[in-house]
Parts: structure tokens; C-alpha cells; sequence
């Protein structure tokens, strides 16, 4: 996945979310007045999801907007990682409101389980509910696959930065499955004239969520905790290093994903032994330039002069320790 400018990063995202926040309205208030007039638990718990969606996305515009504050004395890089925390946040209740109340709802009338009043308003609803759902569903697919590239969409979505792009495209995706099992179970329900099947579909569909959730909550989190920046913007840093003709090795490169368009990156080369400090300073300034014109996302590069022999010895020491303390905690 190709690592995209500040403003195209950001537009994009935004764009995703504000779509997908129009349609989930739309669709939630069809549902809450489907399940008001039917009485059916899967719509009720398609209602409900419609409901924790829209929170969501205004969750994630607040997080957006929370990100792009400029660095302060207490926030020196900035707080793009509000982004991560508020993704991973979107997650969370993702399973907290929408599984939970759904798999409730549905066992409430598996054990209590009462007809559907109106079929007809029921198939009516999920049709304009699919509708809507189905636009935007196609909207965040478009955006999430032409920032794919190549990759699969698996491997798209582990090593996105860009948490929005990938959430709502995976809860419209739910949100569509949603819909196809509500209305079978509520077909089951009439047809076969058991009742409780509608509660089976609520319960089906809080476990679908569940899952959606889960997954969700696993890469937010990896990307609130730190990951590496693409391993394509790790090479352009280390060929641009490695060009510069008074630098005879970059021995290691450490980068630290803050925001999808802010990076975070540490080097360590080993510099000419005829070089001076003023030197030495002057190609560190010179390097910096370079890798920010290159790579706009760096928001700050810290250079470290090392040899090649203390730098691998200074990283065996670190594995070995993490091998110690690792040995200690089992």
C-alpha cells in the first residue's frame, strides 16, 4: 500500500467518512421506525448497528480533526495519534453496543419469541436500507482499492496506516451482511412460522459484529502501540543515506508511524573518520533535507553517528536483554 500525501491522506479519509456517516443516518432512522412498526429483533438489531455506525463515524471525524493539531510543548510530534486511539476506541464499541445489544436481543426472543407484525414493511426497509448501505459500501471500496495497489485486500488492510479508510469500508461490509441475514431470518419467521428464528438472526448478526470488531480492535491497536512506517518509505530513506558519498554505512534504520501522513524516523550511520563535527552537522542537515523533500510524511529524523560494529553491538545487547527478560516473565 503506497503511503499518500498530507492532503490526499486526509481529504481521502475524511471524504470516506462523512459519506459513510450520511448513509448511516439515512439507513438508521429507516430501521428505527421498520422495527418500531414490526416489532422484529433482527430489525431491532439492525437498528441498533445503524445507530453505533453513525456514532462511529462521528467518532472517527472527531478523531480526525483531533489529529491534525499542530506539535506543542507538551505534544512535541504533534497528536496524530488521536487518529489511532480514537479508531481503536470505534472498535471497541463496535462489540460493546452493537454485538452485545444484538446477541441480547436476539435471546431475549429466542426465550420470548413473538410474530413479526408486517412482513411487507420489514422486506421494504432492509430494500432501502441494502440501497443505502450498498452506495457507500461502493464509495469507501473504490478509495480503499485504488490505495491498495497491488496487494490483496488482507494484506491492504494489515498494513494500512489509515485506520478510516479500512473501518468503514469493514462495518459496510457487516452492515450489508446485516441486512441479508435479518431478512432471511425474517422470511424463516413467517414462512416456517417459528418466531424464534427472528431472534437467531438478532443473535447471528451481534456475532457478526463481534467479529468485525474484533478485527478491528487488533489493528488499531497495533497501530496505537507503533508500527513501522511502509517498508517503501524505510528503503527511500536508506538509499538516499547510502548515496551520500561521506557516509560509509547506514547500519540500521527505526521508523515509528505517528498519523498515517506523520513518521517518526531514526538512523544510524557511520560517518567519514576525516570528518569534523562542523561537518558531520552540515551533512546531517543536508540529509534531513533530502529525506523530507523525498518523503513529506517524515515529520522528524533523528541521526545517530555510530560505526557499524558498535551498532551491532549495541542491538545485541537490546535482543539479548529482551531475551532475558522475556525468560524471566515465563
Amino acid at each position: 500500500m503506497e503511503q499518500t500525501s498530507k492532503s490526499a491522506s486526509d481529504s481521502g479519509a475524511t471524504t470516506v467518512v462523512y459519506v459513510a456517516l450520511v448513509g448511516n443516518i439515512l439507513v438508521a432512522l429507516t430501521k428505527i421506525v421498520a422495527a418500531v412498526l414490526t416489532g422484529s429483533a433482527g430489525m431491532a438489531s439492525e437498528a441498533i448497528h445503524s445507530v453505533v455506525d453513525t456514532g462511529d463515524e462521528l467518532l472517527l471525524i472527531y478523531g480526525i480533526h483531533r489529529s491534525r493539531g499542530a506539535p506543542d510543548e507538551t505534544h512535541p510530534f504533534g497528536y496524530g495519534r488521536e487518529l489511532y486511539f480514537w479508531s481503536f476506541i470505534v472498535a471497541l464499541l463496535v462489540f460493546a453496543l452493537g454485538a452485545v445489544f444484538s446477541i441480547g436481543e436476539g435471546i431475549g426472543h429466542i426465550l420470548k419469541p413473538e410474530p413479526i407484525q408486517s412482513s411487507v414493511i420489514s422486506y421494504a426497509v432492509l430494500a432501502l436500507a441494502f440501497l443505502f448501505e450498498g452506495s457507500t459500501w461502493l464509495f469507501s471500496l473504490r478509495k480503499f482499492r485504488a490505495a491498495k495497489g497491488r496487494l490483496s485486500f488482507y494484506q491492504a488492510f494489515r498494513l494500512s496506516k489509515d485506520p478510516p479508510t479500512f473501518m468503514v469500508l469493514f462495518e459496510d461490509t457487516a452492515a450489508l451482511i446485516g441486512i441479508l441475514i435479518a431478512a432471511l431470518g425474517t422470511f424463516a419467521s413467517g414462512a416456517l412460522h417459528r418466531p424464534e428464528l427472528d431472534g437467531v438472526a438478532s443473535v447471528a448478526i451481534g456475532l457478526l459484529l463481534a467479529g468485525t470488531s474484533l478485527l478491528l480492535a487488533r489493528e488499531s491497536k497495533s497501530l496505537l502501540i507503533g508500527e513501522q512506517a511502509y517498508p517503501s518509505v524505510r528503503d527511500s530513506i536508506l538509499k538516499i543515506a547510502c548515496a551520500e558519498p561521506r557516509i560509509l554505512n547506514a547500519n540500521g534504520l527505526i521508523t515509528l508511524q505517528l498519523a498515517p501522513d506523520q513518521i517518526v524516523a531514526f538512523l544510524s550511520l557511520e560517518f567519514d573518520d576525516a570528518m569534523r563535527a562542523p561537518e558531520i552537522e552540515a551533512q546531517v542537515l543536508a540529509l534531513e533535507h533530502k529525506v523530507c523533500a523525498a518523503q513529506p510524511q517524515v515529520v522528524s529524523l533523528f541521526i545517530k553517528p555510530q560505526t557499524q560494529k558498535t551498532y551491532e553491538a549495541r542491538s545485541d545487547q537490546r535482543f539479548a536483554a529482551a531475551d532475558r527478560a522475556a525468560a524471566h516473565h515465563a
